[in-house]
């Protein structure tokens, strides 16, 4: 598969300068945040996107696009109903790999780490500020479980937008909230003409970080 890279306003690999270990020196947070940062600025959608890597009850992988809600220190937090698919996966399995990408800057990062359930009071502080809309359809959804046809998922929302018309605040769905992923190792790709791409891993130890170049 071929890349192009000539999008108006944005850089191209042979623009922009190579990423060196010496990049990471201050840890693997303020490059993703440049980087996302980088991509929303360019008005990419839902620059925020990550594919979100779990293990289901069969040890087999399973992966899916979520978006990232929180982005500190401590990690990338992300949000989901308890009872689907990836939260009960990550109850049994609690370690999690997320990978960033934005083709158009030829970006890519892998965030691998254990994952812990946030605080109820995170949770709830990001609740308030979820648009109406999206928290009457949490409620609506059982996620992940079947339901017969679109008519009645769309019942189902016409029922809880009816229960709450009259109430200011919708309060949060019991059972709902947020993961944290723990980074244990972040990789920064970065790409380059014939495949001779940047890769540095930064890894956690029981000092700090260390980064390392990778072959492509």
């Amino acid at each position: 598969m071929r890349v192009a890279y000539a999008a108006q306003g944005m850089n191209s690999p042979a623009q922009e300068s190579n990423l060196d270990v010496a990049a990471l020196a201050d840890g693997w947070l303020p490059l993703l945040q440049k980087w996302m940062d980088q991509a929303s600025a360019a008005g990419i959608a839902e620059p925020n996107a990550m594919v979100l890597a779990t293990v289901d009850a069969e040890g087999l992988p399973a992966s899916r696009t979520v978006l990232c809600k929180g982005l500190t220190e401590d990690g990338l937090v992300f949000y989901t109903n308890y009872g689907s698919g990836k939260a009960r996966q990550l109850d049994a399995h609690p370690y999690a790999s997320a990978t960033f990408s934005w083709i158009a800057f030829a970006h890519q990062v892998t965030v691998r780490g254990p994952v812990d359930r946030v605080d109820p009071e995170v949770t709830e502080a990001y609740w308030r500020t979820r648009p109406r809309g999206s928290q009457l359809g949490a409620w609506a959804s059982q996620q992940s479980r079947p339901i017969d046809s679109r008519a009645a998922l769309d019942a189902q929302l016409a029922e809880v937008t009816a229960r709450f018309s009259g109430v200011d605040d919708v309060p949060l769905v019991p059972g709902w909230g947020g993961f944290v992923i723990r980074p244990r190792t972040v990789e920064f790709w970065q790409g380059r003409a014939n495949r001779m791409h940047n890769r540095v891993l930064v890894t956690r130890t029981d000092t700090g970080w260390i980064a390392e170049r990778l072959q492509p």
